[in-house]
């Protein structure tokens, strides 16, 4: 039992910086290429064109929160088709479990966005203030002259890359070359500029300040993927029963008693989360790949062979240390686990491409005033009222021509339109008010409630929709 003088540890440890070692390898040339390509079309998709008309905004990708729609290239999803988003998040997360499952944290290694842009930020770090000794020096000495440019010039840079990180968020949002003008004219809504504002410092401090506390503490995914692997699950590891014992290589001297592993910490020093591979699957490792590469370069400077640390699934271990053939990738990654995740994703990738092709380009809803439920006119005509709210989502102007079907005593009116024609503009949604009249003592107005149907039907065309509906006779 501790005494009462006795200090408890603190809770929480201060941040020790994390300074990773250039590397080059395979891993580490496919990083910087995934790294091109999703910066590429992070910040150059906003700026692709389409032709909707005159009438539409002709950006390809745009999330139109004025008007409550999503454009993607040739696809337009409204408001009441919210069930597309649906179906997209609920892949991305199926997705992610499929890969999590074969893979481990490929996606934290490879394409999360803290993962690319602190990559990117490191590579600023070591242009200005070198590789991992430079930096480690430059960190450990006093304030002067040299440590306030270089650090002054890094966190310029990174703030820069920062603002582009948030500029480009909110162009997704907006017509970009319109918005870009008024960002820089003043012109901006104040919540553009508060969304760049707030943008820029999250990725200024998350990709500079607080990288590999992201992934431990803020991010839920570490101790999710538990669930989501297996003894199966191909993830980074150190096959200790090859490298242990390790020792320093000694030159001209062969220890038949020694590991493979010369204890150069060469795969600590590269990786960003700071952590050793050889003590084991460990929560901070996010499986980027770099200690194989760094590992590999110094297989192959003394003459062992690579694969010390690899990507491997812990099933295959027996087998290895007994000398046997591991299983084939195929086997690990093909398993009851991973089909049915695949299964699962691919059933509600092609529901959603059925329910695209499938769907009207007009919708009406029907909603009845419920209070007074009916009216009396003076000469005993009974009137229902109706909100019927009919979308356009064609590209230019239609006109619909409302009617009512299964009930022949009812006629039906549009307030302030001397037919029963309206014109609808492009991508447009019209609220109508509508009356359903039933002359006097005909089995619609002295019934207590009797089905109606609405039908909109497109003028010139076959195409048209329909909503049920009710009428409430004069014994409601």
């Amino acid at each position: 039992m501790s005494s009462p003088d006795e200090i408890p540890p603190p809770l929480y440890a201060k941040r020790e910086p994390i300074f990773p070692r250039r590397v080059s390898g395979n891993f580490r040339t496919m990083k910087w290429w995934l790294l091109a390509v999703m910066l590429g079309i992070y910040y150059l998709v906003p700026w692709i064109r389409w032709d909707r008309g005159a009438e539409m905004p002709n950006q390809a990708v745009l999330l139109d929160l004025g008007n409550r729609r999503f454009f993607f290239f040739m696809i337009e999803i409204w408001p009441h088709e919210f069930y597309f988003v649906a179906g997209l998040l609920i892949m991305a997360g199926i997705g992610l479990f499929l890969f999590t499952s074969a893979l481990g944290r490929v996606w934290c290694g490879y394409a999360c966005p803290q993962t690319v842009w602190t990559d990117l930020f490191i590579l600023v770090e070591r242009w200005i203030e070198g590789d991992r000794n430079a930096r480690l020096r430059l960190h450990r000495k006093g304030w002067d002259f040299e440590k306030l440019r270089k650090y002054g010039l890094k966190w310029t840079s990174w703030f820069v890359i920062g603002m582009a990180t948030g500029g480009a968020w909110v162009f997704y949002f907006a017509d970009a070359p319109t918005l870009f003008v008024d960002l820089f004219t003043g012109q901006a809504s104040s919540i553009a500029y508060l969304t760049v504002l707030v943008l820029t410092m999250t990725t200024f401090l998350f990709g500079g300040f607080f990288r590999e506390q992201i992934c431990i503490y803020a991010c839920p995914w570490p101790r999710i993927q538990a669930a989501m692997m297996d003894e199966d699950t191909i993830t980074i590891g150190y096959r200790d029963w090859r490298g242990e014992p390790r020792g320093k290589l000694k030159k001209g001297e062969l220890d038949p008693n020694q590991g493979d592993c010369i204890d150069c910490m060469a795969c600590v020093n590269v990786c960003p989360m700071g952590i050793d591979i050889r003590d084991g699957q460990q929560m901070e490792c996010i499986t980027c790949g770099l200690c194989i590469d760094a590992c590999d370069e110094v297989m192959d400077r003394i003459g062992k062979p690579r694969g010390l640390v690899a990507y491997m699934a812990l099933s295959d271990e027996i087998a290895e240390r007994e000398g046997k053939d591991a299983k084939s990738v195929w086997k690990h990654v093909f398993r009851p686990r991973t089909v049915l995740y695949t299964a699962i994703w691919g059933v509600i990738g092609i529901g959603l491409v059925i329910a695209l092709f499938i769907r009207a380009d007009l919708d009406m809803s029907v909603s009845p005033i419920r209070n007074p439920t009916h009216i009396v006119l003076s000469d005993g005509t009974v009137r229902n009222v109706y909100d019927i709210r009919l979308r356009n989502m064609y590209h230019e102007p239609r006109e619909f021509v409302l009617s009512v079907t299964e009930n022949p005593d009812l006629e039906l009116s549009i307030q302030g339109e001397d037919g029963t024609a309206v014109t609808v503009g492009p991508d447009e949604m019209a609220l109508l008010r509508v009356y359903l009249t039933a002359a006097p003592h005909t089995d619609s107005a002295m019934a207590e409630r009797r089905p109606a149907r609405i039908w909109a039907t497109l003028s010139g065309t076959s195409e048209r929709v329909y909503s049920d509906t009710t009428f409430n006779g004069r014994n409601q």
